[in-house]
């Protein structure tokens, strides 16, 4: 085994232990010589491992004194009628980057667009299977860390040789296109769940071992479905709160 893939595994080690709670938050890391005999690796590769947690935000350390486990430092969903509402789109405000600006991180995205047949969504959409889905697959990231996959299937019926089939959409985002089209949204609905990554999100995210949040938004313009988007969301770098009013 290479050293970058050494000491990699062994951050992944630790960072799996902070995950589930060996140490908890404010707990010290053994020392460098404990973790040198217990992973039986060179100092220099035991400090790249806790320098890779130290810019992953899951530990701090302090000079002299050794490296503890830091505060979760996570981007924070709220979810209401505001979140996605017209009055957003119009100050072209996207949600997710909204959100972490907001709360003191710097968002950036990467975009991704193609197309594919709707197969296993044609019966959700209401279209055949061989009919195309126009797919735009995002990174959502937080001070440059990934904190949220996102893959948002339109029709093409509705997207061809439109804005939405561009990686920019431009100013209110794919939802003010859609309503520029005709098709504003009017509804949404929310599936969330929790799972295991699989090794492409594992990756893509740079998760230890704890799981991942899902949540399938389905949007509609009346009775219509316009969007499926489903995203994936760090476990430990994103928190899903929601709030709304009593009767």
């Amino acid at each position: 085994m290479n050293a970058t893939a050494r000491y990699r595994e062994i951050a992944d080690v630790l960072r799996g232990e902070i995950d589930s709670a060996v140490w908890g938050v404010g707990d010290k890391l053994p020392a460098e010589p404990e973790l040198i005999a217990r992973f039986d690796a060179s100092r220099t590769t035991i400090r790249q491992a806790l320098a890779e947690l130290r810019d992953a935000g899951l530990v701090h350390m302090r000079h002299g004194v050794g490296v503890f486990v830091a505060p979760p430092r996570v981007v924070k969903r709220v979810d209401s009628r505001e979140r996605l509402s017209k009055a957003r789109r119009q100050r072209n405000e996207a949600a997710f980057l909204a959100e972490a600006a907001n709360q003191g991180f710097t968002p950036s995205s990467s975009v991704r667009v193609w197309f594919e047949p709707a197969q296993e969504f044609a019966e959700l959409f209401k279209i055949e299977e061989t009919d195309e889905l126009c797919i735009r697959d995002r990174v959502m990231r937080a001070d440059g860390q990934p904190v949220m996959l996102a893959v948002s299937r339109l029709p093409r019926e509705i997207t061809r040789g439109t804005a939405l089939e561009e990686v920019d959409t431009g100013a209110g985002g794919a939802h003010a296109r859609l309503e520029d089209l005709g098709f504003e949204p009017t509804f949404h609905e929310e599936i969330v769940g929790a799972r295991m990554p699989d090794a492409n999100e594992k990756q893509m995210l740079d998760l230890g071992s704890g799981p991942v949040l899902t949540v399938q938004r389905r949007t509609y313009s009346g009775d219509r479905l316009v969007e499926v988007n489903d995203m994936v969301m760090s476990g430990v770098g994103y928190e899903l709160r929601y709030a709304w009013d009593a009767d």
